[in-house]
């Protein structure tokens, strides 16, 4: 029975948490201060709701307690230091609003776009530029995916105590450099809205393809970055970039099923079987893109990459891809976001298109950068144009440059077996 009811805890906490803690900061006006004190409305629910039942609203009890745990965290503090200002304010407002009725605490339409006020800074917080990116994914997935220290260490393969320290490093960042617990607006809105997604997007891809370790994918990071771009893009109604984000994971999603063997080695995506292509999320997609041109923004790198995701799920057969379109968007997606990645896959579009000869000369200015030449996908990608263009023995040493370069164990066993093919 507890098990049960442990169970139905840890859901209720995956799907609230970023909303109550999100809650309490607004109050609090501290990160740290406010995990704790949702962190303590969660033991609560442990202790309580083994014995007494799961109320009718568990997401509201757990909203409630931890409200309160707030109000006597702000009165301790207020005692203790003899403050009025800004704290006594925080007193009087919240005490003129707690409402002692769990069951209706969620009910109310402000309290509702509230919630949506307090998610909207608590991301902006968690994904402030002040803290490194792997600060920013490792409170992102904690504050707003509920995802355990622990299920975050085993997700990025990296020890528990590492993770630790960079949650912890985080908040004490964001606490030393005052940054406030708000949402920016006017230019530094978008400055900022692009660090947000980032990070949502850094999650998604090494949940789509994962940087090392034994499985080619890691599906539970791909849907908590789905999560959390959705709930972006219902904030953020009017931001283009956060539904071209939405709709370029919702198409990438839709191979998943078609991106592994019944041996889960990698199947990569001329070979996949499209039927297995999941067809709602290629529908979610196209939809959410659709929202994305309509705004009528110009699009930035989301957005196109998104239409080139699309080109992809509209082609019944990998014959049928619209290669010379595609290579026209990544034209466009390296003058609006410039990188050697975007140029390598815009030389795989312009081999397709127009053949390896242009597509090679391309790929060995790529080659020139040091820094780049450590990407493996670089040497599996001169690989393949040169086995095109019958250099054998070119590919061969390509692939074992990449294979020797790839950080995942799947990965690399496939460049093995082609090089030995």
């Amino acid at each position: 029975m507890h098990s049960a009811v442990h169970d139905t805890i840890a859901a209720v906490w995956r799907i609230e948490s970023a909303h109550i803690v999100a809650a309490v900061a607004r109050r609090v006006r501290d990160l740290g201060v406010a995990e704790e004190l949702a962190q303590d409305a969660l033991v609560a629910a442990l202790e309580h709701w083994p014995r007494d039942g799961v109320p009718n609203n568990p997401g509201a009890w757990l909203m409630t307690t931890a409200k309160n745990r707030s109000l006597d965290w702000l009165r301790h503090r207020q005692m203790a230091h003899a403050r009025h200002g800004d704290i006594a304010s925080d007193l009087e407002a919240m005490e003129a609003h707690v409402v002692p009725d769990f069951t209706d605490l969620l009910d109310a339409a402000r309290e509702h776009a509230a919630i949506g006020d307090d998610l909207l800074r608590l991301i902006f917080t968690a994904c402030h530029p002040v803290l490194s990116r792997d600060a920013r994914v490792a409170l992102t997935l904690k504050l707003l995916g509920g995802l355990s220290t622990h299920e975050i260490a085993r997700a990025y393969l990296v020890p528990e105590a590492t993770i630790a320290q960079r949650i912890v490093r985080a908040k004490r960042s964001l606490a030393d450099a005052s940054v406030p617990f708000e949402v920016p607006r006017g230019e530094q809105l978008n400055v900022r809205l692009g660090s947000v997604l980032e990070v949502v997007y850094l999650v998604f891809n090494e949940g789509y393809t994962a940087t090392s370790g034994c499985d080619w994918m890691r599906p539970e990071l791909c849907f908590e970055a789905l999560r959390l771009s959705r709930m972006l893009a219902e904030l953020m109604p009017q931001q283009a970039e956060a539904h071209g984000l939405v709709a370029l994971m919702e198409i990438q999603a839709s191979r998943t099923a078609a991106r592994t063997d019944a041996q889960g080695n990698p199947v990569l995506l001329n070979q996949q079987n499209r039927a297995r292509w999941d067809q709602l999320l290629i529908r979610r997609g196209l939809a959410a893109l659709d929202r994305a041109q309509s705004l009528g923004q110009s699009p930035g790198s989301y957005q196109l990459q998104a239409t080139i995701a699309a080109c992809h799920a509209r082609a019944p057969t990998a014959e049928d891809t619209d290669w010379a379109r595609i290579a026209a968007l990544y034209a466009v997606l390296m003058r609006v976001a410039p990188s050697p990645v975007v140029e390598l896959n815009r030389a795989v579009a312009v081999s397709m298109h127009e053949g390896p000869v242009a597509a090679l000369a391309i790929v060995e200015i790529l080659l020139q950068d040091q820094a780049f030449g450590r990407y493996h996908l670089l040497h599996a990608v001169h690989a393949d144009l040169l086995q095109k263009l019958g250099h054998g023995d070119g590919a061969r040493a390509a692939l074992r440059r990449a294979a020797a370069l790839a950080g995942n164990e799947k990965e690399r066993a496939l460049l093995v077996q082609r090089a030995q093919e």
